[in-house]
């Protein structure tokens, strides 16, 4: 069975740049795409990967 990614929502930081991204629901992880250009498809993290990447974003580590 393949999952496909469902509820896109685009980022609460991407403004009116072309540096924007949607998040997406699959499975028990989440799914990333660039807004701008979907056809290119999503890359996907499982629910350790994305909460390990989220704690990062949260204490500034990629700045």
């Amino acid at each position: 069975m393949t999952l496909h990614p469902e509820n896109w929502r685009k980022s609460s930081r991407s403004g009116q740049n072309s540096s924007c991204v949607e998040v997406g629901r699959i499975g028990d992880g989440a799914a990333v795409r660039d807004t701008k250009d979907r056809g290119l498809g999503y890359f996907t993290a499982d629910r350790q990967q994305w909460q390990a990447f989220i704690a990062a974003v949260k204490t500034d580590r990629f700045s």
